[in-house]
């Protein structure tokens, strides 16, 4: 063969170069993608008070989390109004944990409910942005929410209702140390949800710019993007199984589990669409490749069989 005949076939060949350095810029946004998703949820979702408060509003109505609060509400109860008398502890009782589940039935209860969320959430976010305020522990007023509970304890008849003190105290919520472990976290989450989802753009876009063979660079970031889908997944799911764990009372593991589902609800929805966008766009590549040179080349033999018309010729004129 010739060195004309040869020539033509190293043109075609795709550089090397172009394809590794196309795989590690992919490689890199498909990575990113799920820290990125993850990142944005955490200082996006869950730093927002009115998304925080509409998100934990139906479990006003679970079952296993009206039970866990009840529980909570009851035992207050008892501790403020016998404290030390365990004689008169055992007495009401029984009377104290069947009002408070009957609260826990009540349109009070929504409206507690929500009040409490929004007011610790405001709390936990205000300390967490607040850098000057090192070693402070997180506290909420419980008073509103014990009033309301006296209420319906004197509504329903209960012995000794009058006695429960609606003051005005600072409940803990977070300890101070866990306050500044999170505050770092906090940040640290908020500054990758800014930079994570546009770098993982750039490296994608770049990653298909150098590409010898665009089609497959963009093959691979699907499929890597769904693969960075499942693994989301996975990860939410095993999260799950550690925080349920860790929790020391195996009565209220169910209430910690509905909370946990409702506010990873949006992170497993988008981990899904990872997944079935990556998939789709790679299959679409994949028939692009397969068929589309087919479809092209009838297109051309189509046009090539239509058969060309003659020119009309021009209009003479009359010889006079």
């Amino acid at each position: 063969m010739s060195e004309r005949d040869r020539a033509p076939v190293a043109e075609k060949a795709p550089p090397r170069s172009r394809n590794v350095l196309s795989a590690v810029l992919l490689t890199l946004a498909c990575l990113l993608v799920p820290f990125g998703a993850l990142a944005s949820w955490a200082a996006h979702g869950l730093t927002d008070t009115g998304r925080w408060v509409r998100t934990m509003a139906p479990l006003a109505a679970d079952p296993d989390v009206r039970g866990a609060v009840a529980d909570a509400i009851g035992d207050g109860v008892l501790r403020e109004a016998a404290p030390g008398s365990a004689p008169l502890r055992g007495e009401i009782g029984p009377f104290v944990h069947d009002a408070a589940r009957s609260f826990t039935r009540t349109e009070a209860y929504s409206t507690a409910w929500d009040a409490a969320n929004r007011t610790v959430h405001d709390a936990v976010l205000r300390a967490l942005r607040d850098d000057g305020a090192h070693g402070a522990p997180v506290t909420v007023d419980p008073a509103p929410v014990i009033a309301r509970v006296k209420q319906q304890l004197s509504d329903d008849h209960v012995p000794f209702a009058h006695r429960i003190p609606v003051t005005h105290t600072r409940i803990p919520v977070l300890p101070a140390e866990d306050v500044d472990r999170l505050r770092k976290g906090y940040h640290v989450l908020d500054t990758a949800a800014l930079w994570l989802p546009p770098a993982a753009a750039v490296l994608a876009v770049a990653g298909i710019a150098v590409a010898a063979c665009r089609r497959r660079a963009v093959t691979a970031l699907a499929l890597g993007t769904a693969l960075g889908g499942v693994l989301l997944v996975l990860a939410v799911a095993v999260g799950r199984r550690l925080t349920l764990a860790d929790l020391p009372d195996d009565l209220h593991r169910p209430a910690a589990g509905a909370v946990y589902d409702a506010l990873t609800a949006t992170l497993r929805t988008v981990s899904w669409l990872l997944c079935v966008l990556g998939l789709a766009v790679a299959a679409g590549a994949w028939l692009t490749g397969r068929y589309g040179p087919r479809i092209a080349a009838r297109r051309r033999a189509r046009g090539s069989a239509v058969p060309v018309a003659d020119p009309v010729p021009a209009p003479t004129r009359a010889r006079a």
